[in-house]
């Protein structure tokens, strides 16, 4: 069942059309009506898991405020516009399918936001407070918006979407957020995201094609009779979909960096097709069906032209500044004019990665991050690596305790400390460098602990995490090399594919 789902997920261009055909060849041949009472129940189970991977502490993150301002600007105050203007002249005798289009550009970002903004390398930070930024104010302004837009067309009760939201939006995402603490709590962070997190969109699939099938069963017959309505129905959305692809290409090609501006694209293009259809099917009644009849067939829009798009991303905003390990520099070889006449030579750093060993030195090297993250506007996070204590006394004794289960335990301590004195360093460096600059990118919120061998864990972290400088301090107490470099600056400056700075202290 788990595996089918997950098929399900990855095929959702070729599900949604099968549960489509599947819902209207049942509606044809029985009385649907009974499978109102399914509404409900699939609407939680479609809307829920999506709330457990909502990570609503990414909303106070910084760093990317013009991207979310441009991006909620055209979410708000011209898709939604556009999708009634092709409402009204598409559907002027059918005022509850032009609702359904209206409902297919009020509620901005999915989940797919997030995925889709990861396959293409953007700034997938950016797309997660996008998206929950985006779900609650559409959440929040969808019932003004029609009552201002439609209820000259159709009968409205405001009080009875605000309650059909709280259902829907509100009580989810509550209850998916304290599933996720609890979840994080019990596995940790790293755990949920790798084993427990991806559980959760396979059943928001399940409950997303139940409704697709509900949906559809209740607007068979009417389909039956008119058959070119679907058809029909095509042509506006695939006219919204290209407006909205082409002006959120335009504006993050103009105005924002790559990674800003894909995670733009996807913030705006992607609806949350999944609550516009539950608002639909539960809130006007019988004629919600029509409703939901324009969003179903417009999740077949979307996902298509979010699968192509990742297509044209490079030929848009150019290929990602990251070339994959063991790729060979395509500059070798050419003289110094050659390359400096196909672009730019000024170094494009967006992200710092900071390593310390919490040492006086590290302190000293914490400057240049903050400095230098404030003067490249770059976001920095700090990384340290606490040594394996339980690798090394085994090593010593000749035990191999590699995989021991217990070993997580036997190194929490160190870890914690290390997050501690580290956090407690930042907030003291940030406070001094803040005197002479007026902002420092150093943040508590951006810490990695890892551990194991320094050298390994930070090169690692830096290649994996796409970061653009490594920052780090050297004690110069050893040898020749080590009094120039420092062992562990020198094992990173040798094993690195990223460049390095060393800060050595006067």
């Amino acid at each position: 069942m788990w595996k089918l789902l997950q098929r399900i997920t990855k095929n959702l261009t070729l599900a949604i059309p099968v549960m489509m055909l599947t819902g209207f060849t049942f509606g044809v041949l029985f009385e649907a009506a009974f499978l109102k009472s399914l509404i409900i129940p699939f609407t939680f189970l479609m809307v829920y898991p999506m709330m457990v991977n909502l990570n609503i502490q990414k909303v106070f993150e910084g760093g990317d405020v013009k991207a979310q301002v441009l991006t909620q600007v055209i979410n708000f105050a011209i898709v939604p516009f556009l999708a009634y203007v092709i409402g009204l002249i598409f559907f002027k005798d059918n005022p509850y399918m032009a609702l359904g289009l209206l409902l297919a550009g009020l509620v901005p970002t999915s989940g797919m936001t997030i995925s889709w903004t990861g396959f293409a390398k953007g700034n997938l930070a950016a797309a997660v407070k996008m998206t929950v930024i985006g779900l609650t104010l559409g959440s929040i302004a969808t019932p003004f918006y029609v009552q201002m837009l439609m209820g000259t067309s159709i009968e409205i009760n405001l009080a009875k979407i605000f309650q059909q939201i709280v259902i829907i939006v509100f009580i989810p995402m509550a209850a998916g957020y304290f599933t996720r603490r609890y979840l994080v709590k019990k596995h940790g962070e790293k755990g949920f995201k790798q084993n427990v997190g991806p559980k959760f969109p396979p059943l928001s699939t399940l409950g997303v094609v139940g409704i697709v099938f509900i949906a559809m069963a209740l607007k068979a017959k009417a389909i039956a009779a008119a058959p070119e309505m679907l058809f029909y129905v095509l042509i506006p959305l695939v006219i919204i979909y290209g407006f909205n692809f082409t002006l959120s290409s335009l504006v993050g090609k103009y105005f924002l960096p790559r990674g800003d501006a894909i995670a733009l694209v996807y913030g705006s293009v992607m609806r949350n097709l999944s609550i516009a259809l539950a608002i639909a099917i539960n809130a006007f009644g019988k004629e919600g069906a029509s409703a939901a009849l324009v969003v179903a067939i417009a999740y077949i829009i979307q996902v298509q032209s979010a699968a192509w798009y990742i297509k044209f991303t490079d030929r848009i905003f150019g290929p990602a500044p990251h070339k994959k390990p063991g790729k060979k520099d395509s500059t070798a070889g050419k003289k110094e004019g050659q390359i400096e006449s196909q672009g730019s030579m000024v170094a494009d750093i967006k992200k710092i990665l900071f390593a310390t060993d919490i040492s006086v030195t590290a302190k000293f090297a914490a400057r240049y991050a903050c400095s230098m993250g404030n003067k490249y506007n770059a976001k920095v996070w700090a990384i340290h690596v606490v040594p394996d204590m339980l690798d090394a006394y085994s090593a010593q004794a000749g035990i191999n305790m590699t995989g021991l289960e217990q070993k997580g335990e036997f190194n929490k301590e160190a870890v914690e400390t290390a997050k501690q004195a580290i956090s407690e360093r930042m907030r003291i460096t940030s406070e001094q460098v803040v005197k002479e600059i007026p902002h420092c990118p150093l943040s508590q919120d951006r810490v990695i602990i890892k551990t194991g061998d320094p050298v390994e864990e930070i090169t690692k972290t830096a290649a994996k995490e796409n970061f653009d400088l490594i920052i780090m301090g050297t004690h110069g107490q050893k040898g020749i090399d080590d009094i120039l470099l420092g062992s562990t600056a020198q094992g990173v400056i040798h094993s690195s594919r990223v460049p390095v700075l060393v800060a050595r202290p006067s």
